[in-house]
């Protein structure tokens, strides 16, 4: 048995656009893109974004005084090799944010801290009292653009609830925020308030802030505009008076740039569950790829991709299969890809060595965008490892500890070389607006469809109508 593996290709890291029209204003790093180029949206957010605010009573002056850093200059005291100073809002976005108007902020009483203290159910007392103000806001939510929650660390015992309760703070207020269409930005205290390294916790802030008012930040570029991938995940939506459990189902679609469109969810019923996961039926399938490709048809006037790309982390069924192929026979091609994170296999770098047979191990890890085929249907993609040109030293390696882990591709349907499936997810784990990192552990399709999924099953109800990320970020 040979002790060789198949030979590899490596994908240049890619990059990404910061204008609609002029093809040079380009980069790899997102941050520096910014500072260079401004945003791709530049010129069509209302200035100023304005900030409705929710904070314990004595509080709220916490925020402000957070929005007036914001607007200030700071320079990176971590991660030095890779971020770049933050020059303030104002600078990086082309436009200024500013406090609300009146009656758009609401301290919470003091009455509310002591019943708090004082209750056997703390998270249900904190969620039902922020739930309460966000109502309150709701019929003011022409008077600003983003709302800011201030979450104190001595809250923390309302952050989750109690054993075998399915409670988690976050998500059930951005489930309450998304149903009324109101973006909504947590600013917990050990995170933002109280992390010492503010050039961080500007760039976050300050990049969600921005992407939550409706901004783009920035797009893809030299992708394919002919070509739509699509993230499906699953949640199981707990039961209510004993009735069976039921499947929320969501799915998004990002153009060729990587601009987010709105998303479908919906509670499917032709679901059967195999060691816990769930799995659509033919009909099912068909339902939610023909929704999906109705949200790109509305987006291009009318026109069907040519080509689709459907991202999922759990194999596809054969009734899954069909349902797509059905669903999507006008398109040229189809490629349903499961996505693994957790796989055994590691990569390590050795470095020829003269007089050496053997080599040596390299300084840096495998290089990011590493492609090495295992199978005739199946692939490891290096999303995490080295990356050139992100720094003035050469190498950059995002996180600076641990071996990378490949993702396993297992192609499903589609065929060909993998250059464009791997290149695809490359690209897409640098389209989340939520952070300032390089990039991601996974490509937006997935790792937006398992934010979508844990939020949407705690909403009371789906309506009929898709959604705009933005609300769930």
């Amino acid at each position: 048995m040979s002790s060789q593996v198949s030979p590899h290709i490596w994908l240049p890291e890619p990059e990404l656009a910061f204008h609609p029209d002029r093809t040079a204003d380009r980069e790899i790093h997102p941050l520096r893109g910014l500072l260079r180029f401004g945003p791709h949206s530049s010129g069509l957010i209302l200035d100023p974004i304005r900030v409705a605010t929710i904070a314990p009573a004595g509080d709220t002056d916490l925020l402000y005084d957070l929005m007036k850093e914001l607007g200030r200059p700071v320079g990176p005291t971590e991660r030095a090799d890779y971020l770049p100073m933050w020059p303030g809002f104002r600078d990086v976005f082309g436009v200024h944010i500013q406090v609300a108007g009146e009656g758009c902020h609401v301290e919470l009483g003091k009455a509310v801290e002591a019943e708090f203290r004082a209750a056997s159910a703390p998270h249900v007392v904190l969620a039902e009292r922020l739930v309460r103000a966000i109502h309150f806001l709701g019929a003011r939510q022409d008077a600003f653009d983003v709302l800011l929650v201030y979450i104190p660390q001595r809250w923390m015992r309302g952050f989750f609830g109690g054993p075998g309760e399915d409670f988690d703070l976050h998500d059930h207020l951005k489930a309450t925020t998304a149903a009324r269409r109101m973006p909504v930005q947590l600013i917990r205290e050990d995170k933002a308030l109280a992390y010492p390294h503010r050039a961080s916790v500007m760039w976050r802030v300050g990049l969600a802030l921005y992407a939550k008012a409706g901004g783009v930040p920035w797009k893809l570029a030299g992708a394919d505009p002919e070509t739509a991938y699509i993230g499906v995940s699953y949640a199981v939506r707990p039961a209510e008076a004993n009735g069976p459990h039921f499947v929320t189902c969501c799915s998004q679609v990002f153009d060729a740039e990587g601009s987010g469109l709105e998303f479908v969810a919906y509670d499917a019923h032709e679901v059967e569950v195999h060691r816990d996961n769930p799995f659509l039926s033919r009909t099912e399938m068909f339902r939610v790829m023909t929704r999906s490709v109705g949200l790109y048809r509305r987006r291009h006037a009318g026109r069907s991709p040519r080509r689709v790309m459907v991202h999922k982390t759990t194999e596809f069924k054969r009734d899954e299969v069909d349902g797509a192929m059905e669903a999507l026979h006008l398109c040229e091609a189809v490629d349903l890809v499961q996505i693994v994170e957790d796989v055994g296999w590691r990569g390590v770098r050795i470095d020829e060595e003269r007089n050496s047979k053997k080599g040596r191990p390299a300084a840096f890890p495998v290089p990011r965008g590493t492609v090495l085929g295992i199978g005739e249907r199946d692939a490891l993609l290096w999303v995490h490892g080295e990356v050139r040109g992100v720094t003035a030293r050469g190498s950059y390696f995002q996180g600076a500890r641990g071996t990378p882990r490949p993702l396993r591709l297992v192609r499903h349907a589609g065929h060909g070389p993998w250059d464009d499936t791997a290149r695809a997810v490359l690209a897409l784990s640098k389209m989340d607006w939520n952070n300032d990192a390089l990039y991601d552990p996974l490509p937006v399709t997935l790792g937006f469809a398992k934010v979508l999924a844990r939020v949407v099953k705690r909403m009371p109800g789906l309506g009929g109508g898709p959604y705009q990320f933005r609300f769930f970020m």
